[in-house]
């Protein structure tokens, strides 16, 4: 039995300052408030422990306390203003328009202001919003949320969403309004701030708060972007899940299976800051936010802007069952429904597969579409059993063959598979259509959308199209001493080009400009380097992922440790330019 090397809690250390615990954190602000009318401004994202905070901040003894939720427009006319976004529908809405100023009531606000310049001592103005509503601050500060952590209180039933109290919706719900509504206004919000903020404050952990100031922040994210990194991977258990990742990532065995692992999702995952021996946790978007050219490289960031376009995930159905099957919109279909600028283009990569491993992948020759969606949809009324194999091909799976599976394209991983998922990042837009009559954790069924998946399936990826442009399209590239390059795909539909890599010597990688994400798929151990000398030697481990900005340009991986002279092997996702 192999020894599982899996970090799960990687961490770029930073020089800086870093005070933890409440008592010490109020303490800090005492010591900078002066006499006379001085305003604290404590600013947040959506998905605190807003209570908490309320209570630490009411000990500095305020006269004028604010709380922005008593300066929104009242929840009604709230639902109303974003239920456009939101719409009837159960699991989509549509990409907001909005902004934190529609969120207040012009009245309440201008009273509040004039509340506060009237007062001669301590004013403390609290919420998401607050430096909007008062930007004459003397001392900012700002509560950071990773959106994974936000989810978590969401099953919990713990936290309002922006304006309104819906701790009761379904989990699904809450989810809704975050992703379409309260995370987009929040984000634009926070980066009109960056540059304002005395202090951040990390409230992940409750009652065990830590605090940053500014040049630490910053040192942070600049620290971070200079090198390869890792954002910090979250495991989820799923209907479908298996048990592979409880070994190989040495997970705690206290859950039926673990189905997920988002080891590369900026926008969701975690970010942490080592300082002297503490990690200070933030959401990992605010490195492309904040360093997005050096990041993504200028041609990646002109594309797709402030926004990291490539995601890796972990599938994991050894020991589990088949994934639902499912459809991923065309990018003109998610963008006319949803306002989303391109759709879920992925792949399949097999890190790992029984002998039973299969994929689910494109439609058999000479099916009758009509009747294929008809069967669809008699099965979900549950009249009958949907027939997976009359219709769909099923191909068996090896480790490390390599599926593409562009949009419109059927397709589902089956049981007894450990999936790397190689895909552009949009992460809510998937339309099941046949769920094997399973329920989801939660005893409930999961939501099948077969009227908008049979609006995107492409009828023409039939068996012949599939096994001759989306099963192991494998190119030799280049090679030299202890190594071969192989392209892998995507297809020319997708904007990712992966690359995989066999060597049992340094190997020469480059990142043509673009963003680099790489996972070791196969080897216990590697070494990144940069020829230059740009950045200190970074240790890889077996199934991380992990990110090389694209101003790095030159740099090297080499078999490392127990691994020396044996033969390793890496995927390496980009964007084509």
């Amino acid at each position: 039995m192999r020894k599982s090397n899996y970090d799960k809690f990687p961490a770029t250390k930073v020089d800086g300052i870093l005070i933890r615990g409440w008592e010490n954190i109020i303490d800090e602000l005492q010591k900078n408030i002066n006499t006379g009318n001085y305003t604290i401004v404590f600013d947040c994202y959506t998905g605190i422990y807003e209570n908490e905070i309320i209570r630490e901040l009411n000990k500095l003894s305020p006269e004028l306390f604010i709380n922005t939720r008593d300066l929104f427009k009242t929840q009604e006319e709230i639902y109303a203003m974003t239920r456009p976004f939101m719409t009837e529908d159960v699991l989509f809405g549509h990409l907001s328009c909005l902004g934190i100023n529609d969120y207040f009531d012009t009245g309440k606000l201008d009273t509040a202001r004039e509340k506060v310049h009237k007062t001669n001592s301590l004013n403390i103005i609290f919420g998401t919003g607050a430096y909007y509503a008062i930007p004459k601050a003397d001392l900012i500060i700002y509560a950071d949320m990773a959106r994974w952590e936000i989810q978590q209180r969401f099953r919990k039933h713990e936290v309002n969403a922006l304006g309104i109290d819906n701790r009761a919706d379904a989990v699904s719900l809450q989810y809704k309004r975050g992703y379409f509504n309260d995370w987009k206004i929040c984000d634009e919000y926070k980066r009109s701030l960056y540059d304002k903020i005395d202090f951040w404050v990390d409230t992940h952990i409750a009652d065990d708060p830590k605090m940053i100031d500014k040049k630490t922040f910053f040192n942070g994210i600049e620290s971070t972007v200079e090198k390869p990194f890792r954002v910090v991977p979250f495991f989820d258990p799923a209907p479908w899940g298996g048990k592979w990742m409880i070994d190989v990532c040495d997970l705690p065995n206290n859950k039926p299976n673990y189905g997920w692992c988002f080891d590369c999702v900026p926008e969701e995952n975690s970010l942490y800051l080592n300082i002297d021996g503490i990690n200070f946790e933030m959401p990992s978007v605010n490195v492309v936010y904040l360093e997005s050219r050096k990041l993504l490289g200028e041609a990646v960031e002109a594309r797709f802007g402030k926004e990291f376009p490539i995601r890796f995930d972990f599938l994991d159905t050894i020991g589990g069952g088949n994934l639902s099957l499912q459809v991923h919109p065309t990018t003109q279909f998610a963008h006319e429904a949803f306002g989303i600028h391109y759709t879920q283009d992925e792949s399949y990569y097999l890190l790992d597969a029984e002998e039973d491993a299969c994929v689910y992948l494109g439609i058999k020759n000479d099916i009758d579409p009509e009747n294929m969606i008809d069967s669809l949809k008699t099965a979900q009324k549950g009249d009958s059993i949907f027939q997976t194999e009359k219709y769909i091909n099923k191909f068996p799976a090896r480790k490390h063959d390599h599926f593409l599976i562009p949009g419109g394209t059927i397709h589902c991983s089956g049981a007894n598979s450990m999936v790397l998922e190689i895909s552009s990042t949009p992460n809510l837009f998937t339309f099941k259509l046949w769920d094997w009559e399973r329920l989801g954790l939660d005893g409930k069924p999961r939501p099948i959308n077969i009227e908008r998946g049979e609006k995107v399936i492409d009828f023409s990826r039939d068996t012949a199209y599939v096994k001759n442009n989306l099963v192991n399209q494998i190119t030799e590239i280049a090679k030299g001493d202890g190594w071969k390059e192989e392209k892998t795909g995507l297809h020319p539909n997708e904007f990712i080009e992966t690359r995989r890599h066999w060597f049992t010597k340094q190997t020469p990688h480059h990142t043509g400009n673009s963003v680099n994400v790489l996972n070791l798929v196969e080897g216990e151990e590697v070494i990144v380097e940069s020829p230059r000398k740009k950045f200190e030697p970074f240790i890889v481990h077996y199934a991380e992922t992990f990110i090389i900005p694209a101003h790095i340009g030159e740099y090297t991986i080499t078999p490392h440790g127990v691994s020396k002279g044996k033969m390793c092997a890496t995927i390496k996702a980009s964007v084509r330019i």
